[in-house]
């Protein structure tokens, strides 16, 4: 199981975020696109999603729409990641269900203190426990 899948399309961000969080101690999957992100996130099963609403392929917020609908990855939290920071946009996060929403530009400290929060929040699952 990966701990965290980061959807991101812009690769210097990706790779920033992926040094980041693999420092933390988190093991770490990565999707380039939103048709990729939904590959991905049924592949890796992960703890988190972190997801950039401006995707090639599939948007976001629509990557998000399928994850709460499909029984395998709803109740999987999802922290969005955008450059995208009217209300608008927020509101439309929130009324998907997600767990959180970080305007670009960012602090690194502040993308790891809300992974961490919501990670803290909810319990391991028992096969990444064993491997703990």
């Amino acid at each position: 199981m990966t701990d965290i899948l980061i959807v991101e399309d812009e690769q210097a961000i990706l790779e920033s975020l992926e040094f980041i969080l693999t420092r933390c101690g988190w093991s770490v999957g990565v999707a380039r696109d939103g048709e990729a992100a939904l590959q991905a996130a049924l592949r890796f099963q992960p703890r988190l999603v972190l997801l950039d609403i401006m995707l090639p392929k599939r948007g976001g917020l629509d990557v998000l729409k399928i994850l709460r609908s499909n029984a395998a990855l709803a109740s999987t939290p999802v922290l969005i990641l955008t450059a995208r920071g009217q209300q608008y946009d927020r509101q439309a996060a929130m009324d998907l269900k997600a767990d959180g929403f970080i305007t670009k530009p960012y602090a690194n400290g502040e993308v790891v203190d809300a992974v961490r929060r919501i990670l803290d929040s909810r319990p391991r699952p028992a096969a990444s426990r064993a491997h703990a």
